[in-house]
């Protein structure tokens, strides 16, 4: 009834990193991991190892110019009603 739960790769490939996780996941992939074994393998978009949160290399958003397109195109501030 339930997934099998069982070790699984995640390949961070921006990053050029993995770790080894245990999941329900599944996959066509497989890679043979340092202890030995072969294990499914996940390739991930981002994780730790990439999210700019967790790097320190988070960039500061242009606040400012958003505020004044959004003025531009809706007005400056409340209307007098």
């Amino acid at each position: 009834m339930h997934p099998e739960y069982r070790p699984v790769v995640f390949r961070d490939r921006a990053a050029d990193y993995a770790f080894l996780t245990r999941s329900t996941a599944t996959s066509d992939k497989s890679i043979e991991w340092e202890d030995g074994n072969t294990y499914p393998a996940i390739d991930v978009e981002i994780s730790s190892a990439s999210h700019p949160f967790y790097t320190g290399t988070q960039r500061v958003l242009d606040t400012a110019g958003r505020v004044e397109r959004f003025e531009r195109r809706y007005g400056h501030g409340r209307s007098n009603q």
